[in-house]
């Protein structure tokens, strides 16, 4: 099985709406960040699916992460990123995130976050890099992916 395969039926395993909105992140994420090795950790409590300049987690600008409800855009650096439409939610210190409700897939404001946190990086993707798929890891034990 592929790469591609296995992320395909990790996402499958949610509800169709809650599946087509993680499927739709990806694609917009993977349109702003060409090049960008995409890493994927099918964890206990959710699907993350991260993107960074490598396969080492302290490359990873965003990560989609889909949940039983909703789906979840994670910035790295989400404390010192510029938000003034106030979309960023969490108190991390490291971390903020975007619930991708209604449209904002779509929101300019959401576009603006991801370039912010990818320039806050100190090691760039590489556009024309090779934009690698990686399972990083699928835990044996999971919580159900649907309500």
């Amino acid at each position: 099985m592929t790469p591609q395969e296995q992320l395909d039926g990790f996402i499958d395993k949610f509800t169709p709406e809650i599946a087509a909105t993680i499927r739709r992140a990806v694609v917009m994420v993977s349109a702003r960040l060409p090049g960008a090795t995409i890493l994927v950790y099918d964890n206990y409590n959710a699907l993350a699916i991260g993107f960074g300049a490598s396969d080492k987690v302290r490359s990873i600008i965003c990560s989609v992460a889909g949940y039983p409800r909703w789906v979840s855009l994670f910035l790295s650096n989400g404390p010192t990123l510029p938000d003034p439409k106030g979309l960023l939610e969490g108190g991390g210190n490291t971390v903020r995130h975007v619930k991708l409700i209604g449209n904002r897939i779509d929101n300019p404001a959401v576009a603006a976050l991801i370039d912010a946190a990818a320039a806050s990086l100190e090691q760039p993707i590489d556009p024309a890099g090779e934009g690698r798929l990686v399972i990083k890891s699928v835990s044996a034990k999971q919580r159900a992916r649907r309500p």
